[in-house]
């Protein structure tokens, strides 16, 4: 038998059950399942340190496991000293099993070390059925050696 999450398991085996009944869907297709999960980060002082840009990329290959990816700018701003093509945040798309392995990290390992943490707000949905958490300091993620770390910087999950 080939390895699956295990939270990818109890999706399959109780949570699908749990919502056929409770809201009385007819076709299992119609429970609602994850799709994908963004882990992102602006990098604003990426402008004048170019380096920042390859630190963020191998924090977040570390968090999530799949290799990170530049987001560039759309456009020149003058004020912020900014070109069109010039990178400027870091962002990670995980799909499948890699998104199953990150959430239980996520909720097993990371929450739970937050300063004061109170649990997830339910106000982070939007209309649509996306929830967006933001985290204020990415040394919660076992990954990370804090003694490496060169700026504590914070990250958005959606």
């Amino acid at each position: 038998m080939a390895y699956s999450p295990r939270l990818k398991e109890e999706y399959k085996s109780r949570v699908i059950n749990a919502l056929t009944d409770e809201f009385g869907y007819k076709n299992v297709m119609q429970v609602p399942k994850l799709e994908r999960i963004v882990v992102s980060r602006g990098v604003g002082a990426a402008v004048a340190d170019k380096k920042l840009i390859d630190y963020s990329v191998d924090e977040f290959t570390k968090i999530t496991g799949q290799k990170a990816v530049a987001t560039m700018s759309k456009k020149d701003v003058a004020n912020f000293k900014l070109r069109k093509g010039m990178p400027i945040g870091v962002k990670v798309t995980l799909r499948g099993e890699r998104m199953y392995e990150f959430l239980d990290r996520l909720v097993t390992s990371a929450l739970p070390r937050v300063r004061d943490f109170n649990g997830i707000k339910a106000t982070g949905f939007d209309g649509r059925g996306n929830y967006s958490l933001g985290i204020t300091e990415q040394i919660i993620f076992p990954e990370i050696d804090i003694d490496k770390v060169k700026k504590i910087e914070g990250m958005n999950i959606t």
